[in-house]
C-alpha cells in the first residue's frame, strides 16, 4: 500500500485543508507533526520488518548463475516453511523477497521468502531453460543455500522446512520440476505458463502434492497446450491438482499470484497442522483426493469430491471450498471473497 501526504502551505505559514486544531499549532509543533507524518508514510511503504541474507552458488552441471535471497519475519519464533519465489527466464527474483504481498503472507504465517536468481549457461536452444530441471543441480542448489541460511540465520530448522513453490515461467517448470525430484520437500507448487518441462507423468508421490497449473487465456497456444497436456495426463493418474486459463490474461501474472496465496494458505494447515505444533523436521501430512473439492474444468461448477465415482469430464482438485470458489471468481472476473 502507497501512502501520500500533501501539505499546501501559505506565505503566511497557514496551511491549507486540514483540521482547526493542527492550524492553530506553532511552527516548530507543526513541522515536528510532518516530520512523524513522513516517516511513518515511509515506513508503512518499506514493508514488514525482517532480515536479510544472500547467498550464491558456484556454476553446477544445469546452470551458470545460482544466487538466493533470504527474508524472513522479525516476529516469527519457528519458521514453518519457506515460499520460493523463482522469476521467469534468466529474470533475478532476488528483489522480490521485498514485495509486500509477499512479506504480508509470510509475516501472518509464519514463514521465510527466498528470491531466487538461475541463468543458462550459453547454448544454441535458448528457448529452453535448463536450469529449470531441478534434478540436474539447480535443485541442489536451492537445498544447499537453505542449510547455509540455517547456519547464518537464529533459524537452524530452514535447514529442513518444507517449500512453497511460487514461479512465472521458467520459474513454474522450476516449480514442476522440484516437485518431481523432491515431492517430500514440497507441501504445493504452482505452475504459471511456462512452456518447456522435463518430465510428463511424474511419480506417484509428486502427484499427490497439491499443485496449481496456471495458463492465460491470451497466451502462445502451444504453451497453454503443453500446460493443459501436463495437467489432464497427471490428474487423469490421481493427481491432486487444479488448472485454470485466466481470462484476458497473456504471458504475465495477472491474479495467479493471489489466487496462489489463497491456495497455499488452505494447503499450510492441512500438511504442517497448526502453527503450534508445527515442526519442519516433521513429514508432511498426505492428502486425499476424497477430502477436497473438484472443479468442472469446462463449465466451471463445484462438488464435494466425496460425493461418489469421478466424472467423465475433467476436474481440477482443490484442498478446500474456499480456493474452489476463488478458482472460480477467477474464471469469472470477479473478486475473491475476503
Amino acid at each position: 500500500m502507497r501512502y501520500t501526504a500533501s501539505i499546501l502551505v501559505s506565505t503566511q505559514g497557514i496551511a491549507t485543508g486540514m483540521p482547526h486544531n493542527v492550524l492553530s499549532l506553532n511552527p516548530k509543533a507543526l513541522s515536528f507533526c510532518l516530520m512523524l507524518l513522513f516517516f511513518g508514510c515511509a515506513a508503512c511503504a518499506r514493508g514488514s520488518p525482517g532480515h536479510t541474507l544472500d547467498e550464491a552458488a558456484a556454476p553446477g552441471a544445469n546452470y551458470d548463475k545460482a544466487e538466493f535471497r533470504l527474508w524472513y519475519p522479525d516476529n516469527a519464533r519457528v519458521l514453518r516453511a519457506v515460499v520460493v519465489l523463482v522469476p521467469g527466464w534468466d529474470a533475478d527474483g532476488r528483489p522480490d523477497v521485498g514485495d509486500q504481498f509477499w512479506q504480508a503472507f509470510a509475516s501472518r504465517n509464519d514463514i521465510a521468502l527466498i528470491g531466487c536468481r538461475f541463468t543458462d549457461k550459453p547454448h544454441d536452444e535458448a528457448f529452453i531453460q535448463h536450469y529449470a530441471n531441478a534434478a540436474q543441480g539447480s535443485g541442489q542448489a536451492l537445498l544447499d543455500a537453505l542449510t547455509a541460511f540455517s547456519k547464518r540465520s537464529d533459524h537452524p530448522e530452514l535447514a529442513n522446512a518444507p517449500l512453497l513453490l511460487w514461479g512465472m515461467s521458467a520459474g513454474g517448470e522450476f516449480n514442476y520440476e522440484f516437485t518431481a525430484w523432491k515431492p517430500e520437500r514440497v507441501v504445493a507448487f504452482v505452475v504459471n505458463k511456462g512452456g518447456i518441462y522435463f518430465s510428463a507423468l511424474l511419480p506417484a508421490a509428486a502427484r499427490h502434492v497439491p499443485g496449481f497449473l496456471f495458463v492465460g487465456r491470451d497466451d502462445l497456444e502451444w504453451r497453454k497446450r503443453i500446460i493443459a497436456g501436463l495437467f489432464a495426463l497427471n490428474r487423469r493418474a490421481g493427481a491432486l491438482w487444479a488448472f485454470a486459463e485466466e481470462p484476458n490474461v497473456a504471458h504475465v501474472v495477472g491474479r495467479s499470484q493471489e489466487m496462489a496465496a489463497i491456495f497455499f494458505e488452505a494447503v499450510l494447515p492441512l500438511r504442517l497442522g497448526s502453527p503450534a505444533s508445527a515442526a519442519s523436521s516433521a513429514p508432511l501430512a498426505p492428502l486425499e483426493e476424497r477430502s477436497g473439492t473438484l472443479g468442472d474444468v469446462a463449465q466451471s461448477s463445484i462438488r464435494p469430491a466425496s460425493q461418489g465415482a469421478t466424472p467423465t469430464q475433467l476436474t481440477a482438485w482443490f484442498p478446500t471450498e474456499r480456493v474452489a470458489r476463488a478458482w472460480q471468481a477467477l474464471m469469472r472476473r470477479e473478486p475473491f471473497e475476503r
